[in-house]
């Protein structure tokens, strides 16, 4: 075969949630996206170690209502799994219309409306497909006998009608937990190895508490027995300090030559400040008395991962999406360069918040991005004029090239690093001035000002944004607004599901306006020896 080493995390940036899915020689991986649009991001690999952005799941504002959601609401853990010639994903919208499930017999799309469930309650759901060509939903809701604690909840299975959308029979409460009093038992899938139903998920909440547990049975009803050796996988022992943390939320895979691996969510804090949001981590793992053991004799992530597959890289593959659609997306955790004049489309890392209107911006040839100064701004939980992508480093310089020239008395144009909107640091262009401003629990608080005459040149200026750790600057041209602590833009002080992004923006700050503001570059590249 090969051997490739992967470099953890596999996916870095705001990528929670993972859901993994072999078809052949091919892997399949599905993020949670919240309240950003298009919804579900859709990654390819043939090595579990190269990973290709091959699209959106929900790429149509139709498929994906999102008004009013807040920053962490909308969008929760998917799942992918293909079966039969057909690709599934099932979701909650915890903002509008519950769990879904939306099909494609191509990944890379178009994908179906959402069929909505009507009568699956609860959240983090999934779809297994029993040897009998049974399919069978698996999600979490609420201790049916009241709950008793936050997070008392139960694990439940029930059989779905793929012809109707629609569960059918019992819905049978199958698991609360591996640990006496645990909260949230969540993110379950179901597996069959070794003669058993397996049911893989997570415990102790999404944050410093995290885990991944097993429990199995030999019929998909139960009664399930608890793994003795749980958790399998977690780094809550490891202390507030340790570099990987909240560990958890696992899918699994075998490859063609039966070696297993998991994909997990974890965060890489910095002096305890979460910032970069939940990221996707892999790890092997072996069978052990019809029980995985996951990084046999470490017992937690590791920095690589050594994979018997032969190597693949999708910029050398001239099938590869990322060649066969000239290179429309950008790999994972590399450095960016967006010349907009010579774009005729954002490629699949974009993002934008909510549903926006369809006149928001435009790709202009020779000209650039033109991003109508909205009348919502960066604050409003809404659909701001604003167009990101994700933070991927913990060091970094993101710059814009805009053109200020059409920008009118009262509006702004900038670069924002989003937490989200209520947390967020942005260098913007405001009438006679350049500023930089934090903003914490929705205060803005200005950091430093320059006078826009004196760093513009004719209507064209330069921001940029520094991250160093926790520690930012801004600049506007060359001169240095100021710095301050990007700490509050973590997810231990801002609260919420999501990570960082960096994007540009323009407002017309609660006006109506006709105004387009041009950027013709956005670039983010990694800070040297970081």
């Amino acid at each position: 075969m090969g051997n490739v080493t992967a470099k953890n995390p596999i996916m870095p940036g705001f990528y929670p949630d993972p859901s993994i899915c072999a078809v052949g020689e091919d892997y399949y991986l599905c993020n949670s996206t919240f309240a950003y649009f298009p919804g579900l991001s859709l990654m390819h690999s043939k090595d579990l170690a190269h990973w290709e952005q091959i699209g959106n799941v929900l790429d149509r504002h139709s498929q994906l209502p999102l008004k009013g959601a807040d920053h962490s609401q909308g969008l929760f853990a998917p799942t992918i799994r293909y079966y039969n010639g057909v690709f599934y994903v099932i979701c909650t919208n915890v903002t509008h219309g519950g769990n879904f499930i939306v099909t494609a017999t191509n990944p890379e799309g178009p994908w179906s409306e959402p069929h909505y469930l009507e009568d699956a309650d609860g959240i983090d759901p999934s779809l297994f497909f029993d040897d009998d060509g049974k399919c069978y939903y698996i999600g979490t809701h609420p201790n049916p006998d009241g709950v008793k604690y936050n997070g008392d909840w139960f694990i439940y299975i029930c059989e779905v009608d793929l012809e109707n959308w629609k569960l059918k029979g019992e819905k049978k409460n199958v698991w609360n937990g591996a640990l006496k009093g645990c909260i949230w038992p969540e993110g379950p899938h179901i597996y069959k190895e070794n003669g058993y139903y397996y049911i893989m998920h997570a415990e102790g909440g999404t944050g410093p508490e995290h885990s991944v547990m097993i429990c199995r049975s030999k019929d998909i009803w139960g009664p399930y027995e608890n793994n003795p050796k749980n958790p399998i996988l977690t780094h809550r022992h490891l202390g507030k300090d340790y570099p990987i943390k909240y560990v958890g939320h696992g899918d699994i895979i075998k490859t063609p030559n039966d070696e297993w691996y998991m994909t997990v969510l974890a965060v890489r804090p910095l002096e305890r400040y979460t910032t970069m949001g939940r990221e996707t981590f892999l790890a092997k793992f072996i069978w052990e008395d019809d029980w995985p053991v996951v990084n046999p004799g470490v017992g937690m992530l590791t920095d690589t991962v050594e994979i018997d597959l032969p190597e693949w890289n999708p910029l050398k593959d001239p099938e590869s999406y990322t060649n066969r659609t000239r290179r429309k997306t950008a790999i994972p955790g590399t450095e960016r360069e967006y010349i907009f004049e010579n774009m005729s489309v954002l490629g699949d890392e974009f993002l934008f918040l909510r549903n926006y209107p369809e006149d928001m911006y435009k790709l202009v040839e020779g000209e650039g991005l033109k991003l109508k100064a909205g009348k919502e701004d960066i604050k409003a939980v809404g659909s701001p004029s604003y167009v990101c992508i994700r933070q991927q480093h913990h060091h970094f310089r993101s710059s814009a090239i805009i053109d200020i020239s059409e920008l009118k008395a009262g509006e702004t144009a900038g670069l924002v690093l989003m937490q989200n909107n209520l947390y967020n640091l942005r260098a913007e262009i405001t009438d006679d001035k350049a500023n930089m401003i934090l903003c914490q629990n929705g205060e803005d608080k200005v950091i430093g000002s320059a006078d826009k005459e004196k760093v513009t040149k004719n209507g064209i200026v330069e921001v940029s944004i520094v991250v160093d750790g926790l520690n930012t600057k801004a600049y506007v041209a060359d001169v240095m607004l100021g710095e301050a602590s990007v700490a509050d833009l973590s997810t231990e002080v801002a609260g919420g599901f999501v990570g960082c992004c960096i994007g540009i923006y323009a407002t017309a700050n609660a006006k109506d306006s006709d105004t387009y503001v041009t950027f013709k570059e956005l670039t983010y590249k990694q800070l040297e020896n970081k």
